[in-house]
């Protein structure tokens, strides 16, 4: 192992992945040691877990050291597992992230990992031209995706194409400069990270990505849209200069949180 090259960190965030974690982990422990020369770790963050999934992780980390877990009792959300996750960035030069599904296979995500002397995180496209689709989502997927992406086109004017594709690394740097502002805990966790990225002077490469979609999502289009609506409108208002009025209307914002039974996000951050 060459360590002049960079130690990279890979947090997968995991709710109730006991049937799918397991070759999805054997396949990342396998792979990237093989063809990255850097010191590599990868963590499982168990968010709320019901099932299984601890003792599938901690049968795979028993082959392959480089796999450890963390446990949080309570469900806190994709995005509050990250932010935990994300504390760890000190132990590492680059941090990434991908989803416990396995929609990103290992060639896809190192081929982030190298691109990142380009741009300070880079970040999986399914939208640019060069994707490779191996299993398309629905076509009602597909387009509450594009309404997504352009309700937070038009309130962040972050020009990027896909900002929800679950893989992604960054440099410690960034991690550690963004993470006291992190408060989005439910899917709308990677708007709260690129947006906090970009306006604190970071440069996002988004690369053509490899990508697969899984059956099993936990992501739906009713509870599960409404919760990313509302954390986006939460940012864009937090970043407002109509951000003093936010504490009239924290009841009602706690009030929806509650209804949707979405994590709850952090209290606001520092700006």
């Amino acid at each position: 192992m060459n360590h002049g090259f960079p130690s990279l960190l890979l947090l997968i965030p995991a709710y109730n992945e006991e049937r799918r974690i397991g070759p999805v982990l054997r396949s990342y422990a396998e792979y990237i040691p093989k063809h990255y020369q850097g010191k590599f770790q990868l963590l499982v963050l168990l968010n709320g877990c019901r099932d299984n999934t601890l003792g599938v992780v901690q049968a795979v980390a028993a082959e392959f050291p480089v796999v450890s877990w963390e446990v949080y009792a309570d469900p806190i959300g994709k995005g509050g597992a990250l932010i935990e996750g994300l504390r760890l960035a000190p132990l590492a030069d680059l941090v990434g992230y991908v989803d416990a599904d396995g929609a990103t296979e290992p060639p896809a995500f190192l081929e982030l990992v190298r691109r990142v002397g380009e741009a300070d995180c880079v970040i999986a496209s399914r939208w640019l031209p060069g994707a490779v689709l191996h299993q398309m989502q629905s076509g009602q997927r597909r387009f509450a995706s594009r309404l997504f992406h352009a309700i937070v086109q038009l309130l962040f004017h972050m020009n990027i194409r896909d900002t929800q594709c679950g893989a992604k690394v960054m440099r410690r740097a960034v991690v550690e400069k963004i993470h006291p502002s992190l408060c989005i805990a439910d899917m709308a966790f990677d708007i709260n990270l690129l947006y906090l990225i970009t306006i604190n002077g970071f440069t996002v490469l988004e690369v053509p990505t490899e990508w697969t979609d899984k059956s099993g999502s936990k992501v739906t289009l009713g509870r599960t849209s409404l919760t990313m609506l509302l954390s986006v409108i939460r940012v864009r208002w937090i970043y407002s200069p109509l951000s003093w009025l936010r504490p009239l209307f924290a009841p009602v914002e706690r009030w929806l949180y509650r209804k949707l039974r979405a994590p709850t996000p952090k209290s606001d951050p520092k700006k």
